[in-house]
Protein backbone atom coordinates (compact mmCIF):
# COMPACT_ATOMS: atom_id res chain seq x y z
CA UNK A 1 0.00 0.00 0.00
CA UNK A 2 1.56 3.10 -1.55
CA UNK A 3 1.81 5.68 1.50
CA UNK A 4 2.85 9.23 1.01
CA UNK A 5 3.35 11.66 4.27
CA UNK A 6 3.93 14.97 4.32
CA UNK A 7 5.70 17.25 6.87
CA UNK A 8 7.47 20.65 7.21
CA UNK A 9 4.64 22.97 6.85
CA UNK A 10 3.87 25.96 8.99
CA UNK A 11 3.15 30.02 9.28
CA UNK A 12 6.03 32.25 7.60
CA UNK A 13 5.94 36.01 7.14
CA UNK A 14 6.43 36.86 3.41
CA UNK A 15 9.87 36.75 1.80
CA UNK A 16 10.53 33.91 4.02
CA UNK A 17 11.52 30.18 3.71
CA UNK A 18 9.86 26.96 4.37
CA UNK A 19 11.02 23.37 3.48
CA UNK A 20 8.63 20.59 2.77
CA UNK A 21 9.29 16.99 2.99
CA UNK A 22 6.75 14.05 1.56
CA UNK A 23 8.68 10.58 2.58
CA UNK A 24 6.68 7.83 0.63
CA UNK A 25 6.67 4.22 0.74
CA UNK A 26 4.96 0.87 0.00
CA UNK A 27 5.80 0.59 -4.36
CA UNK A 28 5.89 -2.09 -6.36
CA UNK A 29 7.45 -0.39 -8.77
CA UNK A 30 10.00 2.81 -8.51
CA UNK A 31 8.05 6.24 -8.58
CA UNK A 32 8.82 7.73 -12.36
CA UNK A 33 7.43 11.17 -11.26
CA UNK A 34 6.46 12.92 -8.41
CA UNK A 35 5.04 16.42 -7.87
CA UNK A 36 3.91 18.93 -5.62
CA UNK A 37 0.42 20.73 -5.63
CA UNK A 38 -1.18 23.23 -3.62
CA UNK A 39 -5.01 24.32 -3.08
CA UNK A 40 -5.43 27.99 -1.59
CA UNK A 41 -8.98 28.62 0.06
CA UNK A 42 -11.36 29.05 -2.82
CA UNK A 43 -9.33 28.03 -5.59
CA UNK A 44 -8.45 24.82 -7.55
CA UNK A 45 -5.88 22.58 -6.75
CA UNK A 46 -2.55 23.61 -8.72
CA UNK A 47 0.55 22.08 -9.46
CA UNK A 48 3.59 24.08 -8.64
CA UNK A 49 7.09 21.73 -9.37
CA UNK A 50 7.00 18.14 -10.59
CA UNK A 51 10.15 15.78 -10.68
CA UNK A 52 10.97 12.78 -12.68
CA UNK A 53 12.26 10.53 -9.96
CA UNK A 54 15.19 9.22 -11.97
CA UNK A 55 16.95 11.58 -13.67
CA UNK A 56 15.94 14.68 -11.65
CA UNK A 57 14.79 16.63 -14.09
CA UNK A 58 12.09 19.32 -13.20
CA UNK A 59 9.27 21.66 -14.52
CA UNK A 60 7.71 24.20 -12.76
CA UNK A 61 5.31 26.85 -13.87
CA UNK A 62 5.92 30.91 -14.35
CA UNK A 63 4.53 31.36 -10.66
CA UNK A 64 6.89 29.91 -8.99
CA UNK A 65 10.14 28.83 -11.02
CA UNK A 66 12.94 30.65 -9.52
CA UNK A 67 11.46 30.27 -5.89
CA UNK A 68 10.65 26.77 -5.79
CA UNK A 69 13.13 24.19 -5.85
CA UNK A 70 12.18 20.11 -5.92
CA UNK A 71 14.38 17.66 -5.12
CA UNK A 72 14.43 14.32 -4.13
CA UNK A 73 16.68 11.94 -1.86
CA UNK A 74 16.41 8.16 -3.58
CA UNK A 75 18.22 6.83 -0.05
CA UNK A 76 15.59 8.49 2.09
CA UNK A 77 12.76 7.98 -0.46
CA UNK A 78 11.65 11.48 0.45
CA UNK A 79 10.75 14.34 -1.77
CA UNK A 80 11.56 17.98 -1.15
CA UNK A 81 10.11 21.67 -1.70
CA UNK A 82 12.25 24.16 -1.12
CA UNK A 83 10.29 27.38 -1.09
CA UNK A 84 11.89 30.57 -0.71
CA UNK A 85 10.29 34.24 -1.51
CA UNK A 86 7.25 33.20 0.10
CA UNK A 87 4.75 35.12 -1.30
CA UNK A 88 1.03 36.01 0.38
CA UNK A 89 -0.71 34.09 -2.61
CA UNK A 90 1.65 30.49 -1.64
CA UNK A 91 -0.59 30.00 1.16
CA UNK A 92 -2.67 26.85 0.69
CA UNK A 93 -2.32 23.36 1.86
CA UNK A 94 0.42 21.49 -0.14
CA UNK A 95 0.00 17.96 -1.00
CA UNK A 96 2.63 15.74 -2.81
CA UNK A 97 1.84 13.36 -5.36
CA UNK A 98 3.00 10.13 -7.46
CA UNK A 99 2.96 8.11 -10.55
CA UNK A 100 4.67 4.81 -11.29
CA UNK A 101 4.13 5.52 -15.21
CA UNK A 102 6.30 7.56 -17.69
CA UNK A 103 4.36 10.95 -19.05
CA UNK A 104 4.18 11.10 -22.49
CA UNK A 105 2.81 15.45 -24.07
CA UNK A 106 5.96 17.26 -22.89
CA UNK A 107 5.89 18.63 -19.53
CA UNK A 108 3.00 19.40 -17.26
CA UNK A 109 1.94 19.20 -13.61
CA UNK A 110 -2.08 18.15 -14.08
CA UNK A 111 -3.81 16.69 -11.21
CA UNK A 112 -5.31 13.58 -13.39
CA UNK A 113 -1.81 12.19 -14.26
CA UNK A 114 -1.42 11.38 -10.77
CA UNK A 115 -2.39 7.75 -8.62
CA UNK A 116 -1.03 8.45 -4.87
CA UNK A 117 -1.80 11.20 -2.84
CA UNK A 118 -0.67 12.07 0.23
CA UNK A 119 -2.97 14.15 2.80
CA UNK A 120 -0.72 17.36 2.47
CA UNK A 121 0.37 20.11 5.14
CA UNK A 122 -0.45 23.68 5.37
CA UNK A 123 1.55 26.81 4.51
CA UNK A 124 0.13 30.06 5.55
CA UNK A 125 1.62 33.22 4.81
CA UNK A 126 1.35 36.41 6.48
CA UNK A 127 2.23 39.77 4.34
Amino acid sequence: QVQLVESGGGSVQAGGSLRLSCAHSGYTRTPYYMAWFRQGPGKEREGVAIINWRYGTTYYPDSVKGRFTITRDNDKSTLYLQMNSLKFEDSGKYYCASRTEALYGGWRISESDFTYWGQGTQVTVSS
